[in-house]
């Protein structure tokens, strides 16, 4: 490869993004206007709820009572769901997805029996349950707290005559207290990423086309192998400035942060970046004109947009959908960013984001080596 063309490539790709106002406006400014309407309209969260797991280590009568007993409490905030993975429970609370963990230890029904028997005493030790909350939601825990132990009271008068047969103990727990800008910031990265790599080698590759640079570049020295390169280094380099960017902003106004790493949050912006890149390449090689490249390009981004998880989560959909979802290339990048920024996972937790990423590349520019015309 050619290295000093490879510069100048890159270089004057570089200039043609510095003077191309409309594509700094749509590639940055726009997801910049969109991030903040959006993080200061929703950004900090809604409602109070009260999404709530029940783990069940006993699974006798008694405990099955008191497990129908709460989810028949439709009047009330509580939105429980029984779980037999206390674990798995406490990590869907430490990551925000749950706001309290309800535990029924072994042995409760024994208690209960115990209490409820006529010859039990005034004093005679009360059924426990351990309730998980996240500590760092002061507000929710207490909401919450009061609640839980009202329900939970009111299940105690029913089985034995006030007696205190059942009782409930707190447990803070530190989440990460996450909000909707939190799972905004790497769902605006991951689309500005797209946009500029999907339709922005789509619309320009066919422009050059139409015009004859291609076909000019193509009767130089030039490979296909230099001119690839520069394209690729450029929009790197703009993909990681607009990416900065962005993240800098959310920092500074909706004190959003990175908790993982850096360099693996590097590693994902370059794996979209190759992966979308190769897509826009196979449309500029299938479309006959600048006209007919766009609405393409514009068909495909624009939906997955709503699908790949930039703005909605991606297990709010149907579960069937979800299996095509979560196929599609933009939904591995939006979540592994937000798992990079917001949970601090490492690269041992999201090698299957990395490999169907790098899979999707290597498939596009496959594909779009057999679709690319000079001419």
């Amino acid at each position: 490869m050619n290295f000093a063309a490879y510069v100048q490539l890159t270089l004057a790709q570089l200039r043609i993004f510095a003077r191309n106002r409309q594509m700094l406006f749509f590639t940055l400014l726009f997801p910049l206007l969109l991030m903040l309407m959006l993080g200061s309209f929703v950004g900090k969260g809604g409602g109070v709820s009260l999404d709530t797991i029940i783990v069940d280590h006993d699974s006798t009568p008694q405990s099955k009572s008191l497990i129908a007993a709460l989810e028949a409490q439709s009047v009330s905030p509580l939105k429980a769901v029984v779980s037999s993975d206390e674990t798995q429970a406490l990590d869907l609370l430490k990551k925000g997805d749950k706001q309290f963990v309800i535990v029924i230890p072994k042995g409760y029904g024994e208690q209960i029996a115990a209490v409820s028997a006529p010859s039990a005493l005034t004093g005679a030790n009360a059924g426990k349950l351990d309730v998980y909350y996240d500590e760092t939601d002061a507000a929710r825990a207490n909401v919450g707290l009061a609640v839980i132990g009202q329900l939970v009271d009111g299940v105690s008068k029913k089985i034995t005559q006030y007696k205190p047969a059942v009782t409930i103990e707190g447990k803070g727990v530190r989440s990460l207290n996450l909000k909707y800008i939190d799972f905004l910031v790497p769902g605006i990265v991951a689309m500005m990423i797209m946009s500029n790599n999907l339709n922005g080698v789509a619309g320009q590759i066919s422009s050059w086309r139409e015009r004859g640079v291609l076909r000019r570049m193509q009767s130089t020295t030039l490979r296909a192998s230099t001119f690839i390169a520069g394209q690729i280094t450029a929009r790197l380099l703009l993909n990681g400035v607009q990416a900065l960017i962005v993240i800098v902003i959310g920092s500074l106004i909706f004190h959003t942060q990175v908790n993982g790493s850096w360099w693996l949050l590097i590693l994902f912006v370059v794996l979209g970046t190759l992966a979308f890149m190769a897509i826009g390449f196979i449309i500029a090689g299938l479309a006959k004109t600048p006209e007919s490249a766009g609405p393409i390009a514009g068909v495909i981004s624009f939906p997955l947009m709503f699908l790949g998880g930039v703005f909605f989560p991606i297990n709010s959909m149907p579960t069937a959908f979800q299996a095509v979802v979560n196929l599609l290339p933009i939904s591995h990048l939006s979540t592994a960013l937000r798992q990079v920024m917001n949970i601090g996972a490492g690269f041992g937790e999201l090698w299957p984001q990395v490999a169907l990423l790098g899979g999707w590349a290597i498939v596009a520019f496959i594909v779009a080596s057999f679709t690319f015309r000079w001419d």
